[in-house]
Order: structure tokens, then sequence, then C-alpha cells
């Protein structure tokens, strides 16, 4: 079955009111490497590339449209471009109809400083009526699916009915939202009562994208929510498992437990994969995932204090031995212990 077979089945499963699961964009962290390795423990219903930058010289880059090309995970993927510039959105989205992509997002919703100070990702969400435009524009420029990921606002929600307004006037195809602002970074409370107001605003499906933790939490949030289904993205660095968790939970079956020693598997998998392997910076690189993977360690957060600590590849995988194989059958948690912070940016 291509890839592009998938998309009918997409469609009808969530005709059918039945949630489906997508693992959410993460810069320099969902690449081919990261979607094969999760695959392996059970794949999301669908897959988003890191954002591909969209400007007057752009051309996609080429690291990220391995993620398309060499995608072997049997699970369609979208491509998602970041970018304000009209023309140029247009351009970049007629060059990514020429592969096997399921459709193409638009990134509203990222809330790097760095990004939104060039108004562009969640910094778009100031300009309601430039929205209007690119959505009109790439809606008559895109032949197929054409996707939204968002949250509810830059700084408040003032401009949140009038950009669900166009979105619904430019019959966007399905929009994943994030339920906090961009202020709020990940921060503070999702408002999932403002991802319900946009599921019944909407004719597209709405993802629900923020704080899904875990198989109870989805249920939860989809319940809450009416959502057509959740977008997860830090929770399955943590959580390889959460997907498949999911469609156990939704099927009413018994929810896969998972312990320690799984997860230590889990974390020598990751070190294997050959972008982390050609880093030079291998042990920083693998601390970024271990950051996730440790709030569900221990409640004390021992484990994830002594491996900041590491410094060599030896240091660092004594602590995982120590802390995960002392007691293999232990259960690894199933959402983070409170007061556990992963910090991914502060190893050096």
């Amino acid at each position: 079955m291509t890839l592009l077979n998938y998309v009918p089945i997409l469609d009808a499963t969530i005709a059918t009111g039945a949630a489906v699961t997508a693992l959410a964009p993460m810069q320099d962290v969902t690449d081919v490497c990261f979607m094969t390795t999760i695959a392996e423990y059970g794949c999301p219903d669908y897959f988003f590339t890191e954002y591909l930058r969209v400007h007057e010289t752009s051309r996609p880059e080429k690291h990220i449209l391995k993620a398309i090309t060499e995608n072997t995970t049997g699970r369609p993927i979208f491509a998602q471009m970041l970018g304000e510039s009209i023309p140029d959105l247009v351009r970049t989205a007629h060059l990514l109809s020429h592969y096997p992509i399921a459709g193409i997002d638009l990134n509203m919703g990222c809330p790097a400083p760095k990004i939104y100070r060039k108004n562009v990702g969640g910094g778009l969400l100031r300009d309601p009526d430039k929205i209007d435009r690119i959505l009109g524009e790439l809606r008559s420029a895109i032949a197929g699916r054409f996707t939204v990921k968002m949250r509810i606002g830059f700084e408040d929600t003032t401009n949140f009915d009038r950009i669900l307004a166009s979105i619904d006037r430019h019959q966007i195809d399905l929009l994943s939202l994030h339920g906090r602002t961009v202020k709020e970074m990940y921060h503070g409370t999702v408002h999932y009562d403002l991802i319900a107001h946009a599921v019944s605003r909407l004719r597209c499906p709405v993802l629900a994208n923020g704080n899904v933790t875990s198989a109870a939490t989805a249920l939860e949030i989809l319940n809450f929510t009416k959502a057509g289904g959740v977008s997860i993205g830090r929770s399955a660095i943590r959580n390889p498992w959460i997907f498949k968790q999911i469609r156990q939970a939704l099927a009413g079956e018994t929810v896969e437990v998972v312990t320690l020693g799984q997860v230590r598997d889990y974390i020598d998998r990751l070190y294997r994969m050959p972008k982390l392997q050609a880093t030079v910076s291998r042990v920083s690189r693998m601390k970024m995932y271990l950051n996730f993977i440790g709030q569900g360690v221990d409640p004390a957060g021992i484990f994830l204090k002594e491996m900041r600590k590491a410094r060599t590849e030896t240091e660092l995988f004594a602590v995982c031995d120590r802390e995960l194989l002392t007691h293999p059958d232990r259960v690894f948690a199933e959402n983070p212990y409170p007061g556990l912070w992963a910090r991914p940016g502060c190893e050096g």
C-alpha cells in the first residue's frame, strides 16, 4: 500500500467518529530517524515533517525532504511549511506537490522567539488579515489536502474567532490546535475549552494538542473537546508507546504497561539512530531525549539529576543501567512525575 493510499483510510476514520493520532512536528527532533524509531513501538496514524523554512531564496531542505522520500513507516506524512511570503509559500507548495506527501501543512504556531519575531510561525497570529490572504492563496494553489497547525493566539485570544472563520471559509482540511497562546509557550493551563470551541465552529476535523501525556489524558481531552484526534509531541519522546496505548484505550482494551527495562531498550535504539551516530556531540544530543524520558523514571528525579551530570558515553550509560536495570520490571510512569521538568536546551 502506498503512502497516499492511506489518506482515504484516515478520512474514513474521522468520518466515522473514530479518533486519529499524529506525531506533532518538532524541529530538530521529528526527522526520518526518529519517525522510524517511533514506528517500532506503535505508529501514529500520520506524521508531519519539521518545518521547511520558506522565503525568497529558500529551497526545501534536503534533510527534511528525506523524511518524505525515505519514509518506511507505512504511514502518510504531511510536509510542513513556515513562512509569510505568499509567492514563496505558493512556489514551495508547488515544489512539494511532486513528492509522495499526504498534504501540506502551514505552521502558525511555533512559539520560539527567533521565529515569531520574523512574523512567521506563531507570529502570524498577530495579523489575521495576512493569515486570510495566505490561506486563500494556498488553498487555490494546493490541489490536495491543506492543513494548518496553530495556537489559540499570540498574547491573548482576541483574533481567535477571526482566524477560525478564515480557516472555515478557505476550506482547510484539518486543524491541529495547541491550546495555549504563543507567549504561554509550554507553561500553564492548556485551554481545552477553546479547542472545544474550535471543534464546534469548524467543518474540518480538529486535532487537540497540548499536554496529551498518556492514553488516559488523551481520552479525557477527546471526551471534553470532541476533537477528531490528538497530536502529540514531547510526550512521544518520553513514551513512544503512547500511540499504541491510545488505540488500546479507545478500543476498550487493556492498556500496555511499560517497564523500566523496556525504556532502557528504547534508549539504546535512540542511541543507534544514524543521525545521532553521525553527531559529534552524541552525549549532549542523547541528553535531549533523556530529559523527557527521565520525567517518568523516578519521582525524586534522581535519574534526571545524575544523567545531566554525565560527561562521557560511559558515564551516561552507567546512569541508565543503574537507574533502569536495577529494577527492570518496575513500571515506567504513565504520566510525567509532578515537579520534574525537561530542560532539553540546557546541555552543553
